[in-house]
């Protein structure tokens, strides 16, 4: 009925900062594993994680094309992480009909 398996899912952060970005994308870890399978997780457990890609915009504003020039700085990162996974799988339960 319980089940542990291990699986790697990829996922996309932005952010105004490098800790915004990571944070984005880490975040998404849940939702991406339990769009890859039907059971009841229990735990979900990172185990390793893999940078993809790190990517860093840098834009510079002017306030009326001239005056106050500023950059402003965006951050972008694709992770890898792999989990291990703890979940029920509710397809071997018995039900009893009342």
């Amino acid at each position: 009925m319980k089940q542990l398996y291990t699986t790697t899912v990829q996922v996309q952060g932005k952010g105004n900062t490098k800790a915004a970005a990571f944070s984005a994308a880490l975040n998404q870890v849940q939702q991406a594993v339990m769009n890859s399978t039907e059971t009841i997780l229990l735990r979900i457990e990172p185990q390793d994680l893999r940078v993809i890609s790190a990517e860093e915009k840098i834009t510079q504003e002017k306030f009326l094309f001239f005056f106050l020039p500023r950059e402003k700085r965006h951050y972008a990162v694709t992770l890898d992480i792999t989990v291990n996974v703890t979940a029920i799988n509710t397809g071997l339960v018995t039900f009893a009909t009342l």
